[in-house]
């Protein structure tokens, strides 16, 4: 029989087991800061039927959705009916319309699963990646105290994480979409256009977005397109920049109400608490995708930008027109963890971390097996992860596996120790050695570990 090479498949990331602690232990991070602010954890099948996921997608999403199929049906010459998930949102907006007669509004959810995109295959990119989203789903109506809230656990949750410096940007869409009407850009549908080219300027720079402005398809006034970019190019503090756009003198109705919004939400995140220089506003953060209404917002690592928006979302009017009748506005963040990872990792500032457990009881002598059991017993219940070495062998080999597996505290007790009623507590990171009596072994250890 001919052996199967292994490998892994194409856009999906497979990790180490230090590796794959360090991520768990970045998810729980997230999922700490969301619970923290009262979101309630919420999950959906990792597959949609076809109906519900595509419904307001189109041909372009369509071309990234994996579909689900059955042999049987697949034998039987059947359409597939079902297809995996390609975000959080759709989901939800199914999720809520289903179940809206059980669920308390303003309803808090928070989302930490697997999403698919057939995306091609390349570095950094991936067909299987984690999302962890959170969102607030109000009936009718929605205050704008909400799109300040997102923010403050945007704030929360990468302070958490220590990843170094970060900036929340901050804009409205209405902001933008009034300023273009004011200026002339009435048709609906240029409007869009001009926003998505507005929202690479990060990506593309200021003349490369002006070229396509004024180019052929869009066909933007030069003297409207400066305007435009001068404006989103200045630097101002967040009252200034508010300031600023007051003193236009633009009196479209929904410039004025993009405004209103922007400077709610700004006043709302200093009751939150959150410090200035966290949070900017930037007139060019549009979000490419359309269902956003008003507030958005995009997330940057101030020393790697390189890495992109670390964590975006906004708001939008009606989450769940496709499924329901009523009326269901919502805002919402959404982190996407796969990427961010590698992407950390990638540039060295993730590091494998260590394995779960904390303390390896080692077997010096296999007559004193029960008293192993019993030692790590023991140190389990004072809330230390204790793993015990079964199968013994030489102590250097037993210490070698731990320095390996990343556990920091070795336990190690022969006949002589026994008779002290002692043991040797060994730190393998700090080098430290103590033999410390056994009814002082959990205490010890955990001064060991810095948890006393």
């Amino acid at each position: 029989m001919s052996l199967i090479t292994p490998r892994t498949p194409p856009g999906v990331m497979e990790l180490l087991p230090r590796q794959q602690v360090a991520f768990q232990r970045m998810l729980d991070t997230i999922r700490r800061g969301y619970e923290r602010f009262g979101f309630v954890p919420v999950e959906t099948p990792v597959f949609e039927t076809v109906d519900t996921l595509l419904t307001k997608s189109g041909g372009e999403t369509e071309k990234q959705v994996y579909f689900v199929q059955s042999t049987g049906a697949i034998a039987q010459g059947h359409k597939p009916d079902m297809a995996l998930r390609f975000d959080l949102t759709v989901p939800l907006a199914r999720y809520v319309a289903e179940h809206e007669r059980d669920l308390a509004f303003p309803f808090r959810r928070y989302q930490i699963q697997r999403v698919y995109r057939g995306e091609r295959a390349q570095r950094g990119r991936f067909r299987e990646f984690y999302q962890c989203d959170i969102d607030v789903i109000g009936k009718d109506s929605l205050s704008l105290h909400y799109d300040a809230e997102m923010p403050a656990v945007i704030y929360h949750v990468f302070r958490e994480l220590d990843f170094g410096g970060f900036t929340i940007n901050v804009n409205n869409r209405k902001i933008l979409l009034g300023l273009l009407d004011g200026l002339g850009l009435s048709d609906a549908e240029t409007r869009v256009l001009v926003l998505r080219e507005i929202d690479k300027l990060d990506k593309i720079g200021r003349d490369k977005v002006r070229a396509n402005l004024t180019g052929e398809e869009l066909k933007v006034p030069g003297d409207v397109a400066d305007k435009i970019l001068s404006l989103i190019a200045e630097e101002k503090s967040n009252d200034e920049t508010l300031a600023a756009l007051r003193a236009l003198g633009i009196e479209n109705g929904t410039f004025l109400k993009g405004v209103d919004e922007l400077t709610t939400v700004i006043e709302g995140l200093k009751a939150f608490q959150v410090p200035d220089g966290y949070v900017r506003i930037n007139l060019a953060i549009a979000r490419g995708l359309d269902y956003y209404t008003g507030t958005v917002y995009e997330t940057f690592l101030n020393d790697h930008k390189g890495i992109g928006s670390v964590c975006s979302g906004g708001r939008y009017d009606n989450l769940a027109s496709h499924y329901t009748k009523s009326t269901l506005p919502g805002v919402g963040i959404s982190i996407g963890a796969t990427r961010l990872f590698f992407q950390l990792m990638d540039a060295g500032l993730i590091k494998d971390a260590g394995a779960t457990a904390q303390v390896l009881v080692t077997q010096m002598d296999a007559a004193l097996g029960p008293d192993y059991f019993r030692m790590a017993a023991e140190l389990r219940a004072a809330g230390l992860n204790t793993e015990i070495q079964l199968e013994g062998g030489k102590i250097a080999r037993q210490m070698k596996y731990a320095d390996k597996a990343g556990i920091p505290v070795v336990i190690l007790m022969g006949s002589d120790e026994k008779a002290r009623g002692t043991a040797t507590v060994k730190h393998l990171v700090k080098g430290e050695q103590v033999e410390v009596p056994l009814g002082e072994l959990a205490e010890r250890v955990k001064a060991l570990l810095g948890r006393g």
